[in-house]
């Protein structure tokens, strides 16, 4: 049987969602290592919707966060609370803002912030069955409320957010776009992607070394 790796999404474009080049290189690397995916997210409606062209919040324009990432998964998508981690080897989160708008609140509440219980439940599995964990960019920040604390992440070299991380008990480590921080007792793998890219190519390497070491974790 092929190997599969849970892909958990937060929506769809940069801005309010999934980072939609993130997810893409996520996808496309799994799929060249052979490696099968089943893409989820919350069925919740989006925290907002931002108009991608000047980033302003498009007022009473409502969206599902469910309905968004099956956008990105060409509608092959399960809702987050079908997510059970005996039936994958691994779990990748990619960044965007929907990670900190929709799977939390750190967009508005900082250091103070809540994890969606929905994450927290479908992640709980994964952390306990000793499975890796793969996050990109902003994701990283769910780690300290997610699980224990003192698990070495990065963001890249961001200090609002790194400095966030260590608010709530994390462990931030610098880090260049194209390399990954592996917590290798927790079994973590975080990279800066489009925290600190600028280009596609530049993120492509980062990703590309998060995957290719979740799934040797895997084995």
């Amino acid at each position: 049987m092929t190997k599969q790796v849970a892909v958990i999404l937060a929506g769809c474009g940069v801005y309010d969602g999934s980072d939609i080049y993130e997810t893409t290189l996520t996808l496309l690397r799994l799929d060249q290592l052979g490696i099968g995916y089943r893409c989820f997210a919350p069925d919740i409606e989006q925290h907002h919707v931002v108009n991608h062209r000047n980033q302003e919040v498009a007022d009473g324009e409502p969206r599902n966060v469910l309905q968004e990432s099956a956008r990105l998964a060409r509608g092959e998508i399960s809702p987050l609370n079908a997510l059970d981690a005996d039936d994958f080897e691994a779990v990748i989160v990619p960044g965007g803002f929907g990670v900190s708008k929709n799977l939390s609140d750190f967009a508005s509440a900082g250091d103070n912030m809540q994890v969606l219980d929905a994450l927290k439940q479908a992640l709980s599995g994964f952390r306990a069955a000793a499975k890796p964990i793969g996050l990109m960019c902003i994701a990283s920040l769910l780690v300290p409320r997610l699980f224990d604390d003192g698990i070495a992440v990065t963001v890249g070299n961001d200090p609002a957010v790194s400095g966030a991380i260590s608010a709530m008990g994390g462990l931030h480590r610098s880090c260049g776009v194209e390399d990954i921080v592996v917590d290798i007792e927790h079994r973590v793998v975080t990279t800066p992607a489009y925290m600190l890219a600028t280009r596609i190519s530049e993120a492509a390497i980062g990703i590309f070394k998060l995957v290719d070491r979740v799934v040797d974790m895997m084995d």
